[in-house]
């Protein structure tokens, strides 16, 4: 985990990786916005704050948020993936190199001797993956296994800053996507600041699934 992030950071951080939106953190606390711009960004934030954050978000780890160090996550607040015993139900885990076909719905790729886990807290998942590399620290860490939705590329349709997996002409991407320079491409942003951002055309998209959840498996 990346300690070098401000405690206010690892609050965006956080907001990021449980899909919920500042306009709804900033109601639910009573904090003001402004706290999270400009040069307010990077100051201590008080402590009746960070009590009022830990109250409301009891899954938000305080060693994470105060030090950096362990997960974001209490492991009681992940969804538990329990091991399917029949080969037909549950959610296949894909092996990374497989990802491509997974996102295209092959067959042959999703009754590949995957293993698969029944996970009720995502039943419209297709598929789950491990998350490689540090990218996307501090929302996913390498290991971390992600629930991903398949989305039609008949009607693609982003939603912006939200995490995806791409098969692209590049390979295999998991990373956040928000608007590019035209209406022919998209930004491609890691979550870790030490990737600079780039731009890729929608040419270069082959399959996209929404990334809709973290998971442990048990």
């Amino acid at each position: 985990m990346d300690k070098t992030l401000t405690i206010k950071e690892r609050i965006m951080a956080f907001l990021d990786r449980s899909n919920i939106k500042k306009i709804d953190f900033y109601s639910t606390t009573g904090i003001e916005a402004s706290n999270f711009k400009g040069k307010n960004k990077t100051s201590q934030p008080g402590s009746d704050m960070l009590v009022k954050i830990l109250t409301l978000y009891p899954q938000l780890s305080a060693e994470w948020l105060l030090t950096g160090r362990g997960s974001m996550i209490k492991d009681s607040n992940i969804p538990i993936a329990q091991q399917a015993t029949n080969s037909h139900d549950g959610i296949p885990l894909i092996p990374f190199s497989a990802m491509a076909g997974a996102l295209t719905g092959e067959n042959s790729v999703l009754e590949y001797e995957c293993e698969r886990y029944i996970v009720p807290a995502f039943n419209g998942a297709d598929f789950l993956i491990s998350v490689k590399g540090n990218s996307m620290t501090p929302t996913y860490i390498s290991g971390d296994i992600v629930a991903c939705q398949r989305v039609p590329m008949a009607s693609l349709f982003f939603q912006w800053n939200k995490p995806y997996v791409l098969d692209t002409a590049q390979g295999a991407l998991i990373k956040r996507i928000k608007p590019g320079h035209d209406k022919q491409h998209i930004l491609i942003v890691s979550d870790n600041e030490q990737y600079d951002p780039f731009e890729l055309p929608y040419s270069e998209i082959y399959a996209v699934a929404l990334v809709i959840g973290i998971i442990r498996l048990e």
